[in-house]
């Protein structure tokens, strides 16, 4: 069985750059209570979004944000190809549907994609994508091929003479 959960670095600092602000208004304003409240919605995110968890056993693939918050579960029979990727700075952090399908990451570029039989395509953000490439290998799931680098075409002279 395989486990890991890469840490949400990212957004640690969005909210503790946001915080640093709440932390100035408390001290300047007092402790009111719409403050008191936004002060309590920055730690219930950073706690349900603190990282993410994939596991991979022997039939399905999970993951999960936090504490087991906005998660699925894949059966590793539907997939039909995995392979290594890129994130860009359009896909984003968190949870969301895009071009590539839905995106499920906490902080870096590096992924692994599915793609399922019926089509659905998921982005996994991780921080060991050898690990997870590896896991899902050993439990038979299919990788996807290198794309083989085309060679320069051949440029064909033509004489208009004739």
């Amino acid at each position: 069985m395989y486990q890991h959960k890469q840490y949400a670095v990212f957004i640690f600092f969005v909210l503790a750059w946001i915080g640093g602000f709440v932390a100035l208004a408390w001290n300047l304003i007092g402790a009111d209570a719409p403050l008191m409240i936004f002060a309590g919605i920055l730690l219930l995110v950073g706690f349900l979004f603190h990282g993410l968890t994939i596991k991979v056993n022997d039939s399905a693939i999970s993951w999960a944000f936090g504490p087991g918050v906005a998660g699925q579960s894949v059966e590793l029979s539907e997939i039909t190809e995995a392979k290594a990727v890129q994130n860009s700075y359009r896909h984003g952090i968190g949870m969301r549907i895009t071009h590539d399908g839905w995106v499920y990451s906490v902080s870096g570029f590096s992924a692994v994609q599915l793609t399922l039989k019926d089509g659905t395509m998921y982005r996994l953000g991780t921080n060991d994508q050898q690990g997870l490439l590896s896991a899902l290998k050993q439990n038979d799931v299919p990788m996807a091929q290198p794309e083989k680098q085309q060679s320069e075409p051949k440029v064909v002279k033509r004489n208009n003479m004739i």
